[in-house]
């Protein structure tokens, strides 16, 4: 079991309008050393007070944690570049792992790259539910719902959780940990910097964080790149349905992969790949792995393995495959489980369910899930499953969603076979930005383009716009 909570919880990491006041005084941000556990070569970290309620601005506070690697170069300098890498999860390590996946030196000389724990998350008053472990397996992901009985099960479990988060001890921050309020915090954060306006880099959920931003700040923000796109309502029920499409579009670049090597035993075509994958499934439903891997986790493993589409990322889904199909121990799996993950998973349902109104009726998850076990077979019956948000109280304030109004200062990039977030959200994402965006689609698969993926055409645009503003028209690369 523990082993199952390892490979779930890792999953966990990987694999979102009101006017604005102007506070009576800015404060400024006072730099230092990170805290150990995220201290990196040349990041530094700061803290910053803002408003629980934004309506009421001289009420409580909170704190968020910001981090900061600094531009070395003053001539070349242009500003801030705000970063989001998804989740919702924290980010203050977020601008060193850009360098480590390539960052180019004109884009660190041209921004101080800041991350930031949002609202909720790590260093910025951590959310709680008091999750079990056992809660916490599918905290990011719900699981796939073999038969219908299994709706009804889910949704006593996610009642559950629900009833925990509005009764926690950090209940008081539920109404208010929401993509709106991180967006407004953000804003606090420039002008704490003394910045004029802020540039912005997300990724998956980060997209979502990034259009509400652009929406409610247009007049600030500057440069804004979406990667990896949800759809125009953000991680809502139907952004949750995607995975379904995600799945069914990426999948078949592995099958492709897997059939010519044979060695792994899992077919010699696409087609007997993709038969495997629903023969694995189905015996891990009857009888769990000795590892505690039942067919649900063998899905989400599926699903995760899915986010790389390199030769390694699939080599070793393949090995995985290829024990759950002898019944022999899974390969070891040294990927580190990230640290507080019950903060995480809770910071994360605190914001997705406070965002939007969620269907309320345990029928309409049945219903979606029947349609969509049909129409995306591999894993529609997990993104159509029920979550906590179904038992959440109503938002306090209208969900903000993108529109055409401001600046054509968008540029959205989008890998066109991408598990977690597919291309037909990211098509109505774009819809909503109207003449405000431009779509670069890449042809390749995975979550993440920009410095994750191969693609050299769709990195170059997007370096140059972050550097020297060239905004491409839609195009594919």
């Amino acid at each position: 079991m523990r082993k199952a909570l390892s490979l779930a919880a890792a999953l966990a990491a990987v694999a979102a309008l009101v006017v604005p006041g102007t506070a009576s005084a800015t404060p400024t941000v006072q730099w230092k050393e990170c805290p150990a556990d995220v201290a990196r070569p040349g990041l530094e970290c700061g803290t910053l007070q803002v408003p629980l309620d934004y309506k009421k601005r001289e009420g409580r506070k909170i704190e968020v944690t910001i981090s900061r690697l600094a531009s070395k170069n003053p001539e070349k300098r242009r500003g801030v570049l705000f970063t989001n890498p998804g989740g919702p999860s924290e980010g203050l390590t977020f601008p060193s792992d850009l360098t480590l996946f390539g960052m180019p030196q004109s884009v660190l000389d041209a921004y101080d790259i800041i991350g930031m724990d949002p609202r909720g998350f790590g260093y910025s008053t951590p959310a709680t539910c008091d999750l079990t472990d056992e809660q916490m397996f599918f905290g990011n992901v719900p699981p796939y719902a073999v038969t219908q009985a299994d709706v009804r099960k889910r949704a006593d479990e996610v009642r559950q959780i629900a009833q925990q988060c509005t009764t926690s001890s950090t209940a008081y921050l539920l109404p208010h940990n929401t993509t709106a309020n991180i967006a407004r915090d953000l804003d606090s954060v420039r002008q704490a910097l003394g910045e004029r306006k802020a540039s912005f880099l997300g990724y998956s959920y980060g997209t979502n964080l990034g259009a509400v931003y652009t929406t409610m700040f247009p007049r600030t923000t500057d440069r804004v790149v979406l990667d990896s796109n949800l759809g125009a309502g953000g991680w809502d029920v139907e952004g949750s349905r995607n995975y379904g499409r995600g799945v069914e579009d990426t999948f078949p670049q592995f099958a492709a992969w897997a059939a010519k090597r044979p060695q792994y035993g899992l077919g010699t075509t696409p087609e007997q790949v993709r038969a495997k994958y629903f023969e694995i499934a189905a015996k891990l439903d009857r009888t769990p792995s000795p590892e505690g891997i039942t067919g649900q986790l063998f899905r989400v493993m599926t699903f995760g393995g899915l986010y790389r589409t390199t030769d390694a990322a699939f080599a070793k889904l393949a090995a995985q495959y290829q024990a759950l199909n002898a019944g022999t121990p899974l390969p070891p799996d040294n990927t580190p489980a990230p640290a507080r993950v019950e903060s995480l998973i809770s910071g994360r349902f605190y914001v997705v369910c406070g965002d939007s109104r969620w269907p309320t009726a345990v029928s309409t998850y049945e219903r979606n899930v029947a349609v969509d076990r049909v129409r995306y077979p591999m894993f529609g019956a997990a993104g159509a499953n029920i979550m906590p948000c179904a038992f959440w109280p109503d938002p306090v304030e209208k969900q903000v969603k993108p529109n055409d109004r401001g600046p054509r200062n968008v540029l959205m990039v989008q890998n066109e076979r991408d598990p977690a977030t597919p291309l037909a959200g990211a098509r109505s994402m774009r819809r909503a930005f109207g003449d405000r965006a431009a779509m670069i689609v890449a042809d390749q698969g995975g979550h993440g383009t920009y410095l994750l993926g191969a693609n050299k055409c769709a990195n170059e645009e997007v370096t140059a716009y972050l550097v020297g503003g060239e905004r491409p028209g839609d195009r594919k690369c």
